[in-house]
């Protein structure tokens, strides 16, 4: 399999992660009325569901490929999936689709933890962090298109119309990983599935306070993130108007942070991680700030919201491929188990710091950006402590030059 596939395929794994939220935010005004949803509110159940599936079944997921490699539980996470997708377009009420939303979110806990281990098995350093980069720019690329993929099948089908779609993405993904994707994990290196082992992998995971920080940070910058996506339909629709063109203004940010990622590829090579995701967490929290006060003060026309919320999903783009990959450069010996904890850690505790943001949405842009801004100071402090109270030094410990898996595959 050649380099470019392999991004290719990781991407695609994850890429099932981000349809499975942003392809619903269209509908979710459609499915609180049909589901007689009475609090608007509510409605970012639907998001929130899938996200604690997502995250807890990751915790199982870890162990197990650490065990059995990394494409059996892969595949059987895509089925669970896809059977959830398509039994989700005959639920008959709203607490029936969320519990197959969260089932469908536990089929897909084992994309997002494959995809990491499978990169950290075969990279290191920052050359992982460059591949880590173009794999999540291909992944911001799904909000691009989602939204408006979401609002096509909503003209031209109810909105279980979307369910069926996503149903048969995960199909043909689920194949071409089948028949294309390599097994990374080498058998020497797989780990007993004891409890012994078990317990030691999650305390190596627990003990090392550089990756426990940095998957923390991580935990606040993605709480942020839920926290809009959740609200974004309101904001762009209700506050400002946007209408049917809501899922145009929404592609045009996932677009800047897709940018961000691929310029992280080409830049992470010469200044390293660090460097970066700290830089970008300071303009992050800084224009949060901004963009909290001029809320505040309501001298926020769109063009000017548009303009900050633009510069800090850029800032955004930066520091989250990072910081995962500086969460998981030292853990490669148990690299099944840190993508499951770390993944558990950052999308319930992102889902739920989210879901408490978007439950305060009061009609303004405030509770939004004051999200932004406190999960900003937070990451912040924790990537502080994991660098013992120093930024923009250049770990020597970390941050080693070559890939593993190299050019000749």
């Amino acid at each position: 399999m050649s380099r470019p596939e392999f991004i290719a395929i990781i991407a695609a794994m994850m890429a099932l992660n981000a349809m499975a939220i942003d392809v619903m935010l269209p509908a979710l005004p459609y499915m609180g009325e049909a589901l007689n949803v009475l609090n608007e509110n509510d409605r970012h159940f639907v998001i929130t569901a899938y996200m604690l599936g997502f995250g807890v079944a990751q915790l199982a997921i870890g162990p197990l490929s650490d065990r059995f490699g990394r494409k059996t539980p892969l595949i059987i996470g895509i089925i669970i999936y896809i059977i959830a997708a398509f039994a989700a377009v005959l639920a008959p009420d709203f607490a029936t689709l969320l519990i197959l939303r969260v089932i469908q979110g536990a089929g897909a806990a084992g994309t997002r933890v494959i995809a990491q281990s499978a990169v950290r098995d075969l990279y290191s350093g920052r050359a992982m962090a460059e591949v880590m980069s173009l794999t999540f720019m291909v992944f911001m690329a799904v909000p691009i298109i989602a939204p408006g993929i979401g609002q096509i099948l909503l003209l031209t089908g109810p909105w279980e119309t979307i369910f069926i779609f996503m149903g048969l993405l995960a199909l043909v993904s689920g194949l071409w990983a089948f028949f294309r994707l390599p097994e990374t994990l080498a058998p020497e290196n797989r780990r007993p599935l004891t409890i012994t082992a078990i317990t030691q992998g999650f305390q190596i995971v627990f003990t090392n306070r550089v990756a426990l920080c940095y998957a923390a940070a991580g935990t606040f910058v993605f709480g942020g993130l839920f926290g809009f996506i959740t609200t974004a339909q309101q904001i762009y629709v209700d506050i400002y108007g946007l209408g049917v063109y809501f899922p145009v203004a929404f592609a045009a940010m996932a677009g800047l942070m897709a940018i961000s990622s691929f310029l992280n590829s080409r830049f992470v090579s010469r200044l390293g991680m660090r460097r970066l995701s700290h830089f970008a967490m300071l303009v992050f929290t800084g224009m949060s700030g901004v963009l909290t006060l001029l809320a505040a003060l309501d001298m926020l026309p769109f063009w000017l919201f548009f303009t900050v919320f633009a510069v800090i999903m850029f800032m955004f783009g930066w520091a989250a491929s990072n910081m995962n990959s500086l969460s998981m450069e030292p853990l490669g010996a148990v690299a099944g188990t840190a993508s499951s904890v770390f993944g558990f850690v950052q999308t319930v505790g992102g889902a739920v710091l989210g879901s408490i943001i978007g439950q305060m949405y009061n009609g303004t842009v405030v509770p939004t950006a004051a999200g932004y801004f406190v999960m900003g100071g937070l990451a912040l402090i924790a990537i502080l402590i994991a660098e013992n109270g120093r930024l923009f030094g250049v770990g020597k410990d970390y941050e080693s030059e070559g890939p593993i898996y190299g050019e000749a595959h």
